[in-house]
């Protein structure tokens, strides 16, 4: 039992980097952008994060820096696609390339550099339970900020106004338009909004998840968040559980590799993505599905008259 308590444990620690990137892309498609620069983001992110943790010790001030990053490189892909009408998938894809090559070069003198020493987090009483403390009560604030951001999510999407206009922007730009309400402007607070939240899976991945910094280190999550949105239909309570189901299969090539289960590492190393794979592939038969879900006017540009 502490074996699946210790695996579950892992799998909430994983799920919630996806989690964090993937609700921040939800709420970027939500308003109609598609940002492919996720992994770029969170590389950039990512090394932003370390290094001030490095330099300053804090936590807290390395997840603002991370944010920061994150957010930054947003506004700027905002600014390209929303203003000046730049194709969103071809910007999105150089925007991941810039940050690939970009935090390799700034992490050059961070790769043997060590953060503080980490704190562990326990909640009193319930974090001293048989199992169940191990596999939920032990966990990175963070990790349950990824559950009250999904449900705080919701609420504001489905149950205030402002999140029915940037669901009637992602849907019909020129009738939000016409109510006069500031399409751009609402997109690229959305693109903002979501690329702090990448920022934010980026700096929790290398201060927290895996506390280093090598180059590459993000190894294709962001990829799988990206496709997480779409797995999970747009619906932030389906972003959290299948970013816990990609990460259980993250967890479990560990798994299997501490059993002694005689299967290549290459193989076990593929089970993520050959998961994202399988999973988009099994969408894409039902498209209608996808279309009554999918925001009206996702990817497309809006210039108003």
């Amino acid at each position: 039992m502490d074996t699946y308590a210790l695996l579950w444990a892992a799998t909430m620690n994983a799920g919630t980097v996806l989690a964090l990137a993937s609700l921040g892309l939800l709420i970027n498609e939500k308003a109609g952008v598609v940002n492919l620069g996720a992994e770029g983001m969170m590389l950039c992110a990512a090394i932003a994060g370390f290094a001030t943790v490095v330099h300053t010790g804090s936590d807290t001030l390395g997840f603002l820096a991370g944010m920061g990053a994150g957010a930054l490189m947003a506004a700027v892909f905002g600014v390209l696609v929303i203003w000046l009408s730049t194709n969103q998938y071809a910007t999105g894809l150089a925007l991941s390339l810039f940050g690939s090559g970009f935090s390799a070069f700034v992490g050059v003198n961070y790769v043997q550099a060590k953060l503080p020493e980490r704190m562990h987090f326990d909640i009193p009483v319930l974090g001293d339970m048989p199992v169940l403390g191990v596999a939920l009560f032990r966990h990175h604030p963070l990790v349950y900020g990824a559950i009250a951001l999904m449900l705080g999510l919701m609420y504001f999407l489905y149950r205030t106004r402002a999140g029915l206009v940037l669901r009637s922007v992602g849907e019909s730009p020129e009738s939000a338009h016409a109510l006069g309400y500031p399409v751009r402007r609402i997109r690229l607070w959305a693109v903002i909004a979501g690329g702090a939240l990448c920022g934010l899976s980026g700096a929790y991945i290398s201060i927290v998840y895996t506390p280093l910094w090598v180059e590459g280190m993000i190894a294709g999550k962001g990829w799988i968040a990206l496709a997480l949105t779409t797995f999970a239909t747009w619906r932030p309570a389906r972003v959290l559980l299948g970013a816990y189901l990609f990460g259980g299969v993250t967890m479990l090539q560990f798994h299997l590799q501490t059993t002694g289960v005689d299967i290549p590492t290459q193989f076990l190393s593929m089970l993520p993505y050959v998961a994202t794979i399988v999973v988009l592939a099994l969408i894409s038969r039902n498209p209608k599905w996808l279309r009554v879900n999918m925001p009206a006017s996702i990817g497309k540009p809006f210039v108003p008259n």
